[in-house]
C-alpha cells in the first residue's frame, strides 16, 4: 500500500472564494498527491433573502450562477492539471439547511453540474457518473448547517471531513472549537454522534480554504492508504474507508484489528489490535478507542541520543510584513549524515469566507513556496510569509526535515544570506533562532530535533468484546498539537 496525502474540499476563486484555479492546482501539487477544488454550486433551501440577508443570499447565488457559467471550462482544466504524480477529481459543494452541507465527489472529467434539492438527489441526478458525497464542517447546530444525523446514509458517503478550517467535529471534547461566523460546535452533530447511532463511515480531513491554497498547513489534509498511486486506486481507498485525517502534519499510521485495516467490518471474539505511527514531531500520546471511550493511551517516553534519524523543523515567518509578502531564500547542507526527505509545510494567506469589504484577487496565493532541491547532502527552497494574525495564530512557512546521522552531524544554514552552523546534538538541546534584522524582525527558527525513538510508536493490544458491535479507532497527538484521527475497525461479536 501507498500512503497517500490530499485536500478534497477547498475553494478559489471560481466561485464565491479568492485565487485563481490554476495557482490553486499549482500549490496543491508542491505538497499534496491528489486535489479536487471545490466550487460552491447551489444551496436549495437558501434562507429568504431579507434587508438583514441581502448580502448572504446574493454572493451565494452570484457564486452559483459564476461556477455554472464556467463548469465545462472549469472541469477542463483540473483534468489538465493530473500529471502522473498528481491526481484531480471533479467536484462540487451543496450548501443545506437541513441535511447540512456536503460536497461531491467523482472520478468522472465529465462530471455534469445538476440543481438537487438533497445530497442522494444529487448522486441521483449526475448518475452515470460515479460519485460520493462527503458531510462537512458537521458539528455546526442541526438545522443551521450541522449535519442531520436522521438522514445520513453511509451508503452515499462513506468518509465524513471532521476537521478544517473551521475547527474539528469530532466530538464536544476535541481540540479546535468552532469560532467561524456561523457558530459553535454543537455535540448533537459531531461524529461521536454518528458513530453512537451505529453508523460506519472513515474519517477525512480537508481545508475548506477559500483563497486557492489547498494543502494550507494546519487546516486539515486527507490520507488514504491506496494499492498504488492512481485516482483509481484513491477512489477505491476512499470507497474502503482506508483513510485518516491530520491537522497539517504528514503524519503516517497504521491501524488494524485482527489484520484488517482502518476502515474494515469484521467479526471476532479475539481482538489482536496493531498500531504503527510514525511522526513528524515529537509524540504526546496516543489514544485507542474503544467505543468512544479510551482504552489504552500511550504516552512516549523520554528517548536517548543515539545514532538514528532525526526529524529537523526549519520555520521561517514572524516579522511585520502584512500586504506585501516577505521571500525567503534557503540552502541547508548536512556533514556527517544526510538528508532522507524534506516535508513542505506550507500555508496559504489565510480566508475562510468572504465579507462585503474584500475584493477580488487571483494573486493572492500565488506565492512563492518550492523545494528546489533534496538530495542527500543539500536542501534548497524558497517560502513566502506574512505576518502573523495575532500572537496565538500563525502564517510561518516551514520545511521538515528527516536527517540521518548522530549528535555530531553538523547542519549549515543559509538564509536571505545569514548563516547559521549547529550541530545535532546542539538541537537535541534546544532550538536555534535567527533574525533577519534589529527590531520587530522576520525570523528563522530550527526547531529542537527529534530523534526517531520520540516519533516513532509501535504497539499491540489484546482485547475482547463489550457489545454485539464494537468500534475501535485512534487519534494522534503531537506536542507540536498536531494531530491524526484514525478511520475506525468496526468489530461484530461471534
Amino acid at each position: 500500500m501507498k500512503l497517500l496525502f490530499g485536500d478534497i474540499h477547498n475553494h478559489c476563486g471560481m466561485t464565491y472564494g479568492y485565487g485563481s484555479l490554476e495557482h490553486a492546482l499549482a500549490a496543491a501539487r508542491e505538497q499534496l498527491d491528489f486535489c479536487m477544488v471545490t466550487g460552491h454550486a447551489m444551496w436549495p433551501d437558501i434562507p429568504e433573502r431579507t434587508p438583514e440577508r441581502a448580502f448572504l443570499v446574493d454572493y451565494h447565488k452570484a457564486g452559483f450562477a459564476k461556477l455554472k457559467a464556467r463548469w465545462e471550462e472549469i472541469r477542463a482544466i483540473v483534468a489538465a492539471a493530473a500529471a502522473e504524480e498528481f491526481i484531480t477529481f471533479q467536484g462540487y459543494e451543496m450548501h443545506s439547511s437541513h441535511y447540512g452541507d456536503y460536497h461531491l465527489l467523482s472520478t468522472d472529467n465529465h462530471l455534469p453540474l445538476i440543481p438537487s434539492a438533497s445530497p442522494k438527489n444529487l448522486l441521483e441526478n449526475v448518475s452515470p457518473s460515479p460519485g460520493i458525497v462527503i458531510p462537512h464542517h458537521m458539528g455546526y447546530t442541526p438545522g443551521y448547517r450541522g449535519i442531520n444525523w436522521d438522514e445520513f446514509d453511509e451508503t452515499i458517503s462513506p468518509v465524513v471531513e471532521v476537521y478544517s478550517k473551521h475547527g474539528c467535529g469530532m466530538s464536544d471534547g476535541a481540540p479546535y472549537p468552532y469560532y467561524h461566523t456561523m457558530g459553535p460546535r454543537d455535540g448533537r452533530s459531531t461524529a461521536w454522534e454518528g458513530l453512537r447511532r451505529g453508523y460506519k463511515f472513515g474519517f477525512v480531513a480537508s481545508t475548506d480554504h477559500h483563497a486557492g491554497y489547498p494543502g494550507s498547513y494546519g487546516d486539515g489534509r486527507a490520507a488514504v492508504w491506496a494499492e498504488e498511486a492512481t485516482k483509481e486506486a484513491v477512489w477505491d481507498a476512499i470507497l474502503q474507508r482506508r483513510t485518516y485525517a491530520v491537522t497539517g502534519d504528514k503524519i503516517r499510521c497504521q491501524f488494524s484489528v485482527n489484520g484488517a485495516p482502518m476502515g474494515s467490518e469484521i467479526t471476532a471474539d479475539a481482538r489482536d489490535i496493531d498500531i504503527n505511527v510514525e511522526a513528524c514531531d515529537f509524540i504526546d500520546s496516543v489514544t485507542l478507542y474503544k467505543n468512544l471511550k479510551p482504552l489504552y493511551v500511550f504516552h512516549q517516553p523520554e528517548s536517548a541520543e543515539t545514532e538514528g534519524n532525526y526529524k529537523i523543523r526549519i520555520e521561517l515567518g514572524w516579522g511585520k510584513n502584512t500586504e506585501e509578502g516577505y521571500l525567503w531564500e534557503c540552502a541547508a547542507c548536512v556533514r556527517g549524515g544526510k538528508f532522507l526527505d524534506a516535508e513542505p509545510c506550507f500555508r496559504g494567506r489565510n480566508v475562510l469566507s468572504p465579507a462585503e469589504k474584500d475584493k477580488a484577487d487571483d494573486d493572492v496565493n500565488n506565492l512563492r513556496n518550492h523545494i528546489a532541491v533534496c538530495s542527500d547532502n543539500s536542501v534548497e527552497f524558497t517560502a513566502e510569509t506574512f505576518k502573523n494574525p495575532s500572537s496565538t495564530v500563525p502564517a510561518t512557512a516551514a520545511v521538515n526535515l528527516t536527517v540521518s546521522g548522530s549528535p555530531k552531524t553538523a547542519l549549515s544554514l543559509e538564509v536571505n544570506g545569514r548563516q547559521m552552523n549547529v550541530t545535532v546534538g546542539e538541537l537535541l538541546e534546544s532550538s536555534r533562532s535567527m533574525h533577519m534584522d534589529s527590531y520587530n524582525s522576520h525570523a528563522c527558527l530550527v526547531h529542537q530535533a527529534v530523534p526517531d525513538t520520540a516519533y516513532r510508536f509501535q504497539a499491540n493490544v489484546k482485547d475482547t468484546p463489550q457489545t454485539e458491535h464494537d468500534v475501535y479507532y485512534v487519534e494522534v497527538r503531537q506536542k507540536n498539537e498536531q494531530y491524526a484521527w484514525v478511520s475506525p475497525v468496526f468489530v461484530n461479536k461471534k
